[in-house]
């Protein structure tokens, strides 16, 4: 028979939100406080069930759009332009 050693965290400071979310989600199911954070962290990183094929953590840039000033926008997009640039003396010197 496999021995599985299972790790323990303790975690202080949990929003009320999420704590909120953790008893709906235990009320729920019929499960304890432990089972459903367990729950719904397997959900989140994608280790269970359908949810296995997100993204987890936001790997992309959705969460920044729209916090940005104009005048950050319009620097960022001249330094893409910049970069973007083709140092045609550069490709040319290459033989």
């Amino acid at each position: 028979m496999e021995v599985v050693h299972l790790r323990q965290i303790t975690i202080r400071g949990i929003p009320e939100e999420v704590e909120k979310m953790i008893k709906k989600e235990a009320e729920k199911k019929g499960l304890s406080l432990n089972k459903a954070f367990i729950s719904l962290l397997e959900k989140l990183v994608g280790t269970k069930g359908k949810e296995k094929k997100r993204i987890a953590f936001h790997l992309d840039l959705d969460h920044l759009s729209g916090i940005w000033s104009k005048e950050e926008a319009d620097t960022f997009k001249r330094s893409l332009q910049f970069q973007r640039e083709i140092d045609e003396d550069l490709w040319k010197n290459r033989e």
